[in-house]
């Protein structure tokens, strides 16, 4: 069973389409972490780098999911805005071991974060800081502080340890999201 058979109570949807936005840096992990989640005879074998965004659909027991995997290119991240009216809730993916542009991570997040059709909705959050089997990797807590997370008062958010590639680390975020559903709209005004 995929981790997205889990995500079957994701944002407390029975037998609804979740949208879920998967974005973050090039190079972070976005679409490896996707691939871990979907059911283990749909993930695919070959990862290669997204240019534009993916759109992948795929279904758990109770759910019709649609993440939209967006490249973290420069040149591709003006791309990003245009679904979040459309998201339910976010997994924002860090390169733990890349602290040279850890700084313009937070600059994307907090972008992100700014944006009118994101600002006043209480969408739930979910932030991977992969790549932990990495020498140079620093700890969650401190891509947390590097990302300055703690001010980030009016939506829930949580962080999660990862190694995309072992799969290690994206249980706890499923089981957080689902604590995080949504209770009827799918706007995300009402998270709890």
């Amino acid at each position: 069973m995929g981790l997205l058979d889990r995500l079957s109570g994701l944002l407390g949807l029975k037998k609804k389409e979740v949208h879920v936005l998967c974005l973050g840096l090039d190079n972070s992990g976005k679409t490896t972490i996707i691939n871990k989640l979907k059911p283990s005879n749909a993930q695919s074998q070959d990862i290669v780098p997204t240019i534009g965004f993916n759109i992948e659909k795929f279904k758990s027991s109770s759910l019709s999911f649609t993440v939209f995997d967006m490249s973290g290119q420069g040149r591709y991240r003006n791309l990003w805005e245009h679904y979040y009216k459309e998201g339910q809730a976010i997994i924002f993916v860090i390169d733990s071991s890349d602290k040279l542009r850890m700084v313009v991570a937070k600059e994307e997040l907090d972008t992100l974060l700014n944006h009118p059709d994101i600002k006043h909705r209480r969408i739930p959050i979910l932030f991977f800081a992969n790549k932990m089997d990495l020498r140079d990797a620093v700890t969650s807590v401190k891509v947390s502080q590097l990302l300055c997370l703690e001010n980030i008062k009016d939506k829930p958010w949580h962080i999660c340890a990862s190694d995309a590639i072992k799969g290690e680390g994206l249980q706890e975020g499923v089981d957080w999201l689902q604590e995080k559903r949504v209770q009827s709209d799918p706007g995300c005004e009402d998270v709890k």
